[in-house]
C-alpha cells in the first residue's frame, strides 16, 4: 500500500506517520473525512495535522492496557466510565485521540452522554496511550489538564501526573504499583497471549 492523502481518499501503510501544516479547519476538513474510521489516527497541533496508521502491535497493547485497568477497577470496587475510541478537541488548540480513557473520580460528570464538551466538561480523570512510533507528545494533553497520562514506550510504562502546568513522571494516584503488573503482563502476553495475561492478573488480584 501506498500513502495516499487527497480529498476523496486517505491511505496509510500501517506504521506510516505523516506529519503536514495546517490548520483547524483542515483538521475538521480531515476529521469529517475519516469519520468513525478507527484508522488513520489524526491529531492536530496549531499549525500542524499528523496522521498514524497503526501496527497491529499497538492495538493489542492498548487492548492489554485497557483490561489491566478495567480488571484492577473492578478489584477496588470503583465506580468508573471508559470511552475507546474517543476524540478530545478544542477550537484552534488542539484535537487529539487517545487509546483509552477512564472516568474515576469524575464519573458523574459524563454518566449517560452522547457528546462530551471539552471546553466545559471535566476531562478523564486518566488516559492511555500506547507509542510504537514516536507519535505520541505528553503535552497535547496539557490543554485538557488530564490528571494522569499513561504511555507505554518500548514496552516500558510511563505514568506522568499533572503537577501545575506541566506533567511529571511519578507513580499512579489510581492503581499502586501498576508498573509491576502491567510489566509481567507485557511478558505474558509476549509469550502467550493476552486473554492467559488477564486471567493470570485476576488470579493475583484473588490472592492478594
Amino acid at each position: 500500500m501506498h500513502t495516499v492523502i487527497t480529498p476523496e481518499k486517505i491511505e496509510l501503510p500501517p506504521g506510516t506517520v505523516v506529519r503536514m501544516l495546517g490548520s483547524w479547519q483542515d483538521y475538521q476538513v480531515l476529521s469529517q473525512q475519516l469519520g468513525d474510521r478507527c484508522s488513520p489516527r489524526i491529531k492536530y497541533r496549531p499549525g500542524e495535522i499528523l496522521l498514524m496508521a497503526p501496527l497491529p502491535e499497538h492495538g493489542r497493547d492498548a487492548s492489554l492496557l485497557g483490561l489491566i485497568v478495567t480488571a484492577l477497577l473492578d478489584h477496588l470496587n470503583r465506580t468508573y466510565d471508559s470511552f475507546t475510541p474517543i476524540t478530545m478537541s478544542l477550537p484552534e488548540v488542539g484535537g487529539i485521540e487517545p487509546d483509552f480513557c477512564f472516568y474515576i473520580e469524575n464519573w458523574r460528570a459524563v454518566v449517560g452522554k452522547k457528546r462530551i464538551n471539552w471546553e466545559l466538561d471535566p476531562p478523564p480523570d486518566l488516559v492511555i496511550e500506547v507509542d510504537v512510533t514516536s507519535y505520541t507528545n505528553i503535552d497535547d494533553y496539557l490543554p485538557y489538564k488530564v490528571p494522569e497520562v499513561w504511555l507505554l514506550k518500548n514496552k516500558q510504562l510511563l505514568i506522568y501526573r499533572l503537577q501545575g502546568e506541566n506533567y511529571v513522571i511519578t507513580e499512579s494516584s489510581y492503581l499502586p504499583n501498576v508498573r509491576e503488573i502491567v510489566q509481567q503482563c507485557l511478558q505474558i502476553v509476549n509469550e502467550q497471549t493476552t486473554s492467559e495475561a488477564i486471567r493470570w492478573l485476576r488470579s493475583f488480584l484473588r490472592g492478594s
